[in-house]
């Protein structure tokens, strides 16, 4: 049987939590849509704009060539034979860690091989656990749009220990309205993610 002073709480106390902005309001001018927000609480939900049909390529639908996920990028922090993981994004994050997790190969979710979907549970399974070694995190996110590239990606976001605000679906959100962490910390925490990920196979690159 357990009691309230099991879960006794205290403030979490890490580099990031130190540095997060908390107790203050967020500028949610960066969510697309939103205009200048002063408040998370104030979203508005714009009209319904007209549907116009056939849509517009996503990027390297028509051209593999143009597709960014294929391209070398300076971003990719872990890779194999068969996937790559991608972070430090221009402009910074807020969130402990952000990341793409994309096949080498150009394929969409709906004809790729049966050998990269066979791959993809591993590579998420190694992904959210390197991610939660950051000492910040208490949990790994994953979210798939499918309408900004026709080349199969997840995004990955940490959810930090302690921010029940930002469970769920709503945590994307906060990481636009949250100011952009310091490089130096935000690329330790990259070289965390990228050598756990190595250590299980693969080659890291964290300072690409």
């Amino acid at each position: 049987m357990t009691s309230e002073e099991d879960f006794a709480q205290h403030p979490a106390d890490t580099e990031w939590h130190r540095w997060a902005p908390i107790g203050q309001t967020l500028d949610t001018s960066r969510v697309p849509g939103s205009g200048p927000v002063p408040s998370i609480s104030a979203f508005e939900l714009l009209p319904i704009e007209p549907m116009l049909v056939p849509e517009k390529p996503r990027h390297g639908e028509t051209d593999a060539a143009e597709c960014g996920h294929c391209k070398p990028s300076k971003r990719v922090i872990w890779q194999d034979d068969e996937w790559q993981v991608r972070s430090g994004f221009e402009g910074g994050v807020g969130l402990p860690f952000v990341g793409s997790i994309s096949p080498s190969r150009h394929v969409k979710l709906e004809d790729a091989p049966i050998e990269v979907l066979a791959g993809l549970g591993p590579v998420l399974q190694r992904v959210s656990e390197a991610t939660k070694a950051i000492p910040a995190v208490a949990r790994c996110h994953f979210s798939r749009w499918n309408d900004g590239s026709a080349h199969l990606h997840l995004w990955v976001y940490a959810r930090p220990a302690g921010m029940m605000q930002g469970r769920g679906a709503i945590l994307p959100y906060w990481e636009q309205s949250m100011p952009a962490m310091p490089e130096e910390l935000m690329n330790e925490y990259i070289d965390i993610v990228a050598q756990s990920l190595a250590a299980g196979g693969g080659e890291a690159f964290p300072n690409r």
